[in-house]
């Protein structure tokens, strides 16, 4: 054999090898009781039997995806309900610490107006030392508060994502329910063609 011959045939089984380990991380990838809805739909796409121009899915892939989609949906709905919840609580506090901030700034404003010795709790200080000592106060509740906010806006942004995924996912659901219901249909009418013809020509 030439060198040429020899590269050639090389260059071959290198790209069969390649497409068929290709192939079967493809297969691995793929299956109908794990993975996302989507590889799901995949899967049944290419294990389906070929007819004509259509594709015929068995009765119970079609029921075991359908489950696992409604699974994946009342899993969002889970998901989201305890987000609403979460958010709802976060803002009933924040709600609480502006409360707070505000009655702390009110005082601080009344303290200002007042002697140099003042009584706190019980003991006199000193002007400057009950201001530090209260903007200290307003300090943390500024950082407490900065905290909830934050806390507040991942919430909320976790409710959106989740309400956007579940509104995604079941119109997804719908789109392939209503084609793999319509292959369905058309795949007995072709059918039924099929025996009617059979039994013409039987009966000729």
């Amino acid at each position: 054999m030439t060198r040429k011959t020899i590269l050639t045939v090389t260059s071959a089984m290198l790209f069969s090898t390649f497409s068929i380990l290709a192939q079967e991380s493809t297969e691995k990838e793929l299956s109908l009781t794990e993975g996302t809805i989507d590889n799901q739909f995949e899967y049944i796409f290419e294990k389906a039997n070929n007819y004509q121009d259509y594709k015929v899915v068995k009765r119970n892939w079609l029921l075991l995806l359908k489950k696992n989609t409604l699974d994946s949906v009342a899993r969002l709905e889970n998901e989201l309900t305890t987000s609403e919840k979460l958010t709802g609580t976060q803002r009933a506090q924040i709600d609480s610490l502006n409360k707070e901030l505000a009655s702390t700034n009110v005082q601080l404003t009344e303290v200002t107006e007042q002697k140099d010795s003042i009584s706190f709790f019980g003991a006199l200080i000193n002007k400057p030392t009950y201001k530090a000592i209260m903007w200290g106060i307003v300090a943390v509740l500024t950082l407490i508060l900065a905290f909830f906010v934050y806390k507040f806006k991942n919430a909320n942004a976790v409710t959106q994502e989740a309400r956007k995924s579940l509104a995604e996912l079941e119109e997804e659901y719908e789109e392939h329910r209503r084609k793999a219901l319509e292959r369905e249909q058309k795949a007995r009418r072709q059918l039924q063609d099929e025996i009617n013809k059979q039994k013409l020509t039987k009966t000729k």
